[in-house]
């Protein structure tokens, strides 16, 4: 027999695990994105922006990586192309730390963009430990979402 409300429950189970980051079991969180690498990145910027946040720095690691191959003895192409971006939120920062001054070892946050020969564009970031942490995890959720168009 069907039941409406069991439907209903089994959509929204499905909807939640379909919106879900992929989650590694080595402490990261990742979305893919059918969008270009540029477009990608074009959005974490505004994204970071968006959230009243400066970027302090970004790490091409894509272009490290590729340029140094040789001179490590590698001829494997990591990345067609990889970026790091720092940032720090100093609200966010000294409510963290003020909770734990070890918080510190957090900070600045980073979200990569990248992508691997062959394979989608990946917009991700890593993990934080339970408790006063979860609030920064879930900025950079926030942010990692809207860069990948989700």
């Amino acid at each position: 027999m069907f039941r409406p409300f069991s439907a209903l429950a089994l959509a929204t189970a499905l909807a939640v695990c379909l919106s879900a980051p992929a989650q590694a079991a080595d402490g990261v969180v990742t979305y893919e994105t059918d969008d270009s690498f540029e477009d990608a990145v074009f959005a974490l910027e505004n994204a970071i922006l968006d959230q009243g946040l400066v970027i302090d720095s970004v790490s091409h690691t894509g272009e490290m990586l590729e340029r140094t191959k040789a001179d490590v003895g590698s001829t494997v192409t990591l990345f067609d192309q990889a970026d790091v971006y720092s940032f720090c939120s100093a609200a966010l920062s000294r409510k963290v730390m003020e909770a734990d001054p070890m918080n510190i070892r957090f900070c600045p946050y980073d979200i990569f963009v990248m992508q691997q020969p062959g394979a989608k564009v990946t917009v991700g970031y890593r993990t934080f430990p339970d408790g006063p942490m979860q609030e920064v995890q879930a900025l950079l959720d926030t942010i990692a979402k809207s860069a990948a168009g989700l």
